[in-house]
C-alpha cells in the first residue's frame, strides 16, 4: 500500500466522522430546539434527591442525545448556587445512563447497513414534507429526523472506508500484538480509549468506530470493552474545561464528573473476567444461542451487542453501587478543589455562561438568560449603595462606598460585554425563529443595564461633587430626593421580577405605573425648582445640582422601562410571526 493510498484512506475516514457527529449534533439540537427551556427547568426542580437527580441526568440526556450538555448544564447550576453538589453528582450518574441510549443507536444502525443508502433516503424522504410546513416545533422534529439520517449515512461511510485498512499489515500486526499483553493491554486501550475521545470530542464517534473494529475482527470484545471504558473517562475532560474558569463550587462538579468515572473503571477492573463471562451469557441468551459463561466463545457477529450490553451493564451498576457514596465523592473533591477566600460579591464572576459555551445554541439561551438575571440583581445591589453617600459621617466613610459603587460599575460593563458576546456567539449558531427574537431582545436588556450602571456612577459622580464644592440641602430637598430614590427603587423591583419571572408572565402594568410616577413626580419637582430660582429660595450651585440629581432618576426610569417592554416584545413576537410591536425609549 502506497502512502498516497493511506493518506486517501485517512482523508475518507476523517470525513466519515465529520459526517457521523454532524448528523449526531443535528438529532441533538432538533430535540434540545423542540424542548425550548423544558430541559433547564427539570434540571432546576427535579434533583432534591439522588434517584431524582439520576432520572434526571438520564432522561435530559438521553433526551438530546448529548452528555456534554447535560454536565455543562450542570457546571452553570452548581456556579450559581442552584444545584447542590450531592445533586450535581447524582445528575452526573444519570447523564452517564443516558448516554447509553447512543450506543444503541448506534448498534441499530450497524444492523440496518445491508442496504446502503435505503433507510437514509426514507428518512430524507419523511424530513422533506416536514420541512415545508411553518413553524419551529415542526422545524425541530424535522432536523431531528434528517440528523438520524445523516449519522446513518455517516455510519456507513465508516463502515466502508475501516476495512481497507486490513490492507495494511502492519496496522493489525500492531493490534494484535497490543491485544496479547493481558492486563496491560487492558490499561494501554483504555488510555487508547481516553485520547481518542479527547481528539475527537465525540464519545458516540469513539463507540461507532469501536464496534465497527469489532464487527471486523481486528480487535476482541476484552480489548472493546477497554477503549469503552477509556472513553467514559475521556468524556469527563469537557466539563472539567466548563469549569476551568467557574467558580470553586463548577470546579467541584466537574471534578466529581472525573472521579465517578475513574472510581467505576477500576471497580470494573477488579472483577473484569467474571464481568464479561458474564455479559457473554447474557448476550448469547438475549441472542438466541446456546449459552456459555466464557467471554471467548462470542462470536464475531455478537460481539458489538455485547459491547453495547456491557456499556449499559457498566453505568447502571456502577450508578446503583456508587449511588450510596456521594458523601464520600464529596469529600474527595473538597480535597481535589480547595475553596478560595477571594470569591466574594464584589469580584467580577459571571455565573452561568462561565459553563461554557455549548454546541446547542438553545442551551446557551437559557444560560444567557439566567446571567442576565443575575446582572439585574447585581444592579439592585450597587443602587442600594447611594442612599450611603448622603448619609456618609465621614470622608473615608463616603470615599469607601464610592469606590464600592465605580467597582460595581466597571463590573456592570464587563458582563455587558461578556454577555453581549456570548449572545453573538450563539445567534451565529443554528437557531429558531423564537431563539433569534429572544436573542434580539435579550442584547436590548442587557445594553440597558449596562446604561442604569453608567446612570448610578453618574449620581455617585454628581454627590461627590456636591460634597467637594460644598453644596447643602435643606431638609425639604433632601426629602424629594429621598422620595425619588423610593420611586426608582420600587421600579428596578418590578423590572427585576419582571427578569426572574417567565417571559410570558411580566407585568408590564405595573412596569409602566412604576415609570409614571417616577415622570411625573420628576415634573412636579421640576415646576417647584423653578418657582423656587425666581423666588431665589436658594443659589444657583444648590439648584443646579439638585436639578442634576432629579434628572439623573428620571433618565434611570428610561432605561428601567425600555428592559421590561423589550421583554414584553420578546413575548410578543413569540406569539405571533409578525414584526415585534413597537417600544417606548
Amino acid at each position: 500500500m502506497s502512502i498516497g493510498d493511506i493518506l486517501l484512506i485517512i482523508i475518507k475516514f476523517a470525513g466519515a466522522v465529520v459526517v457521523f457527529i454532524y448528523g449526531m449534533k443535528l438529532m441533538s439540537e432538533g430535540l434540545q430546539k423542540f424542548a425550548g427551556n423544558k430541559m433547564r427547568s427539570i434540571m432546576g426542580h427535579m434533583t432534591n434527591s439522588p434517584l431524582r437527580g439520576i432520572i434526571t441526568g438520564a432522561g435530559v440526556t438521553a433526551a438530546i442525545q448529548s452528555s456534554t450538555a447535560t454536565t455543562v448544564m450542570v457546571v452553570s447550576f452548581v456556579n450559581s448556587g442552584l444545584l447542590t453538589l450531592a445533586g450535581a453528582i447524582a445528575v452526573i450518574m444519570g447523564a452517564n445512563i443516558g448516554t447509553t441510549i447512543t450506543s444503541w443507536i448506534i448498534l441499530l444502525g450497524l444492523e440496518c447497513s445491508a442496504e446502503k443508502f435505503l433507510l437514509p433516503l426514507i428518512v430524507f424522504a419523511i424530513a422533506l414534507p416536514l420541512i415545508l410546513f411553518k413553524g419551529d416545533k415542526i422545524k425541530s422534529i424535522s432536523e431531528f429526523i434528517i440528523g438520524f439520517g445523516i449519522l446513518m449515512v455517516g455510519l456507513q461511510f465508516l463502515q466502508d472506508v475501516m476495512p481497507a485498512l486490513c490492507q495494511s499489515h502492519t496496522v493489525l500486526e500492531t493490534l494484535h500484538m497490543w491485544s496479547s499483553w493481558g492486563l496491560w493491554s487492558i490499561l494501554l486501550f483504555i488510555a487508547i480509549g481516553v485520547i481518542l475521545t479527547v481528539l475527537i470530542q465525540a464519545s458516540s464517534a469513539v463507540m461507532a468506530i469501536t464496534l465497527i473494529m469489532t464487527a471486523n475482527g481486528w480487535i476482541g470484545f476484552d480489548i472493546a470493552v477497554a477503549i469503552i471504558m477509556g472513553q467514559n473517562i475521556g468524556t469527563t475532560l469537557t466539563a472539567n474545561i466548563a469549569a476551568r474558569v467557574g467558580n470553586t463550587a463548577g470546579k467541584k462538579a466537574a471534578r466529581a464528573h472525573f472521579v465517578f468515572n475513574m472510581v467505576g473503571t477500576l471497580l470494573t477492573l477488579v472483577v473484569l473476567y467474571p464481568e464479561l463471562n458474564l455479559i457473554a451469557y447474557l448476550t448469547q441468551w438475549v441472542s438466541g444461542q446456546a449459552t456459555c459463561f466464557d467471554y471467548h466463545s462470542l462470536t464475531m457477529a455478537t460481539i458489538p451487542l455485547a459491547i453495547t450490553i456491557f456499556h449499559t451493564f457498566f453505568n447502571v451498576i456502577n450508578t446503583i453501587i456508587l449511588t450510596f457514596f456521594i458523601p464520600q465523592f464529596i469529600k474527595v473533591v473538597d480535597w481535589m478543589v480547595p475553596a478560595s477566600n477571594e470569591e466574594n460579591e464584589d469580584e467580577f464572576r459571571l455565573r452561568f455562561i462561565s459553563g461554557g459555551f455549548t454546541d446547542i445554541a438553545e442551551l446557551n439561551i437559557q444560560a444567557a438568560q439566567k446571567e442576565i438575571e443575575s446582572f439585574s440583581n447585581h444592579i439592585l445591589r450597587m443602587f442600594s449603595f447611594l442612599p450611603s453617600l448622603r448619609t456618609a459621617k465621614d470622608d473615608e466613610e463616603f470615599n469607601k462606598t464610592l469606590d464600592r459603587i465605580e467597582r460595581y460599575e466597571g463590573i456592570a460593563d464587563r458582563m455587558e460585554m461578556e454577555i453581549s458576546q456570548f449572545l453573538t456567539k450563539t445567534a451565529a449558531g443554528d437557531l429558531s425563529q423564537e431563539g433569534s427574537r429572544r436573542i434580539s431582545s435579550m442584547l436590548r436588556i442587557v445594553d440597558n443595564l449596562e446604561s442604569i450602571g453608567d446612570t448610578i456612577y453618574q449620581i455617585a459622580m454628581t454627590r461627590k461633587n456636591k460634597r467637594e464644592t460644598a453644596v447643602h440641602f435643606d431638609q425639604g430637598l433632601n426629602d424629594n430626593l429621598s422620595h425619588m430614590t423610593d420611586l426608582v427603587q420600587n421600579a428596578l423591583g418590578v423590572m427585576n421580577s419582571n427578569l426572574n419571572s417567565e417571559y410570558s408572565h411580566i407585568d408590564l402594568n405595573a412596569a409602566y405605573e412604576a415609570e409614571h410616577a417616577i415622570n411625573q413626580y420628576r415634573d412636579t419637582l421640576r415646576s417647584r425648582h423653578l418657582d423656587a430660582l425666581k423666588l431665589g429660595v436658594y443659589n444657583f450651585g444648590v439648584g443646579n445640582a439638585y436639578s442634576s440629581f432629579y434628572a439623573l432618576y428620571e433618565k434611570l426610569g428610561d432605561y428601567i422601562i425600555n428592559v421590561s417592554e423589550a421583554i414584553d416584545n420578546s413575548v410578543k413576537a413569540a406569539e405571533t410571526l409578525g414584526d415585534a410591536s413597537p417600544t417606548k425609549e
